[in-house]
């Protein structure tokens, strides 16, 4: 569900050290997330611009790639171009077989 104009990358081109913004809902993160990951739910992060690095790649990550696709529009449009959607969001992070790590005891998933 990418949006046109809006740079992707595929979950298997993330590198080690890219800085994971992860923009799903507290339930949501808490459920599953990548470990390491930064989470700034999408309603949040005009207020918390600050926060974001400008001096290296930051992959913005949802549940399939919508929210996190328009996060980077938003990014884009503010001055920011280090700013990468991940292709296929969390899901595809699953999929392929990526670590994750829950907030609430349960065994880590995406939903």
């Amino acid at each position: 569900m990418n949006r046109p104009g809006v740079p992707v990358v595929s979950v298997t081109e993330v590198d080690a050290d890219a800085y994971l913004l992860d923009v799903r809902e507290p339930d949501e993160w808490a459920a599953g997330h990548a470990p390491g990951a930064h989470h700034l739910p999408m309603m949040e992060v005009p207020a918390r611009l600050a926060e974001l690095p400008t001096d290296q790649d930051v992959v913005v990550v949802c549940r399939s790639g919508g929210r996190s696709g328009q996060v980077v529009s938003y990014l884009l449009g503010n001055g920011w171009d280090n700013v990468r959607n991940l292709d296929g969001g969390m899901q595809e992070w699953a999929a392929a077989g990526r670590p994750l790590e829950s907030e609430n005891g349960q065994p880590a998933r995406v939903i």
